[in-house]
């Protein structure tokens, strides 16, 4: 009796040192419903419970991945800032900011305009380059408009002063658009600026496909900072895969058909019906194509069985 009430509850899952303590409690003779109540009352659960209890150590791992930690870079990287994401930004700040000004007044609101432009995209590597000599008083020949703003984003990093001096009175100023390419360059971000470099592109031929490449010019429309959506042209990429390091194609739109429901062409029809989502999006042509090439394939390989030895 006794072995037979332990198989029992051990098929149930309760631990055997917990069926021999109630039984030793209850007697042998004890019913199977009392005992499973003691066993109930003192805690014990079977081990399916258990192990459903336990948070399970296992770790979803993407198809085609090879192992647990691959899958867990995978969902780092899901989880981690989409700046990862997004290609780094050097501005062309006496470009950006005379453009603000009418090219009349070096507007340093211009800069602050087009920062927070990308700061709320979530660009975080911003760099703004701006001669040093910007720093001194305003004169009537270079009036500067806001010129603490250049402070405040030096304070936060943003903003870089290219080297000048001056010597015997004159000005030497270091080519601060040199500064701008080389570090887009280097860091394989996005130049935002409306000078087209041409003397940089004939000075080094692989900056010469960069800036073709790379170059993000702009406009201001009362007040506001705003990009063009084709960069590079209609049949270029749009705005946010131009700014993106992983751009992401657009899915193939198929035209709908203009007649709809009422089209008699059926299958054969070049267009888009909705009505027909399992209908074959080849034209007449490339169907007729299609059917010449299979019976053809099939005869060269008749052919070869004949042939063969």
């Amino acid at each position: 009796v006794h072995q037979s009430k332990l198989d029992f509850f051990c098929k149930l899952g309760y631990g055997k040192q917990d069926i021999c303590k109630v039984l030793e409690n209850l007697g042998q003779e004890a019913l199977e419903d009392d005992v499973l109540k003691e066993l109930i009352r003192m805690g014990s659960k079977p081990q399916a419970l258990e192990s459903q209890a336990q948070p399970s150590q296992l770790k979803l791992v993407a198809r085609g991945s090879c192992g647990t930690s691959q899958g867990s870079k995978l969902l780092g990287e899901d989880e981690s800032d989409s700046s990862d994401h997004l290609r780094p930004i050097v501005i062309d700040g006496s470009n950006v900011a005379m453009s603000h000004g009418n090219k009349e007044i070096f507007s340093c609101w211009g800069i602050q305009l087009a920062v927070d432009w990308f700061r709320e995209r979530g660009h975080t590597y911003i760099k703004v380059f701006v001669p040093l000599w910007r720093k001194e008083p305003p004169r009537q020949d270079s009036p500067i408009a806001d010129q603490h703003i250049l402070e405040e984003l030096e304070k936060q990093s943003i903003l870089v002063y290219t080297p000048s001096r001056k010597v015997k009175g004159k000005r030497v100023v270091c080519y601060d658009d040199r500064y701008i390419v080389k570090v887009a360059y280097e860091k394989d971000g996005v130049i935002v600026s409306n000078d087209h470099y041409r003397d940089l592109q004939n000075e080094n031929p692989e900056w010469k496909w960069f800036i073709e490449q790379r170059l993000l010019m702009y406009s201001f429309v009362s007040n506001r900072f705003m990009p063009p959506d084709d960069p590079l042209g209609r049949h270029g990429p749009t705005l946010k895969n131009f700014l993106s390091k992983k751009p992401v194609l657009p899915e193939p739109k198929w035209q709908p058909c203009p007649y709809g429901k009422k089209c008699t062409y059926g299958n054969k029809c070049k267009f888009y019906h909705p009505e027909r989502p399992h209908q074959a999006q080849l034209s007449v042509a490339d169907e007729l194509r299609a059917k010449i090439r299979v019976p053809l394939s099939c005869g060269k390989e008749e052919e070869k069985r004949n042939h063969s030895p």
